[in-house]
């Protein structure tokens, strides 16, 4: 069982690379916002699955609840500063025409 969570873990910090590029090479704004929110759920995933390994569920599920909560939060904040600066609306106008 561990080779296989082992193996799973491996795999998606592989998978990582995708939301990555998203993330550093996006065109808007909205995608490097999904990118990095992205990133952060497979890292709690990544989180649980480092617990699982080292028999430690317990104290690992906390990091993972907290470092979710620190991600929502995150983003919550950056879109709504970008929404109030006007960079996404006009960013997603300009796309429209």
């Amino acid at each position: 069982m561990d080779n296989l969570i082992l193996y799973s873990s491996i795999v998606l910090s592989l998978l990582m690379a995708i939301p990555l590029y998203r993330a550093v090479m996006g065109p808007t704004v909205l995608d490097r916002f999904m990118g990095v929110n992205s990133i952060g759920t497979q890292t709690t995933v990544l989180l649980i699955m480092i617990g699982f390994l080292y028999k430690r569920v317990d104290m690992f599920i906390d990091i993972a609840l907290a470092y979710a909560l620190l991600n929502f939060i995150a983003v919550l904040a950056a879109s709504r500063y970008f929404h109030k600066r006007k960079g996404l609306t006009e960013e997603m106008e300009s796309q429209d025409s």
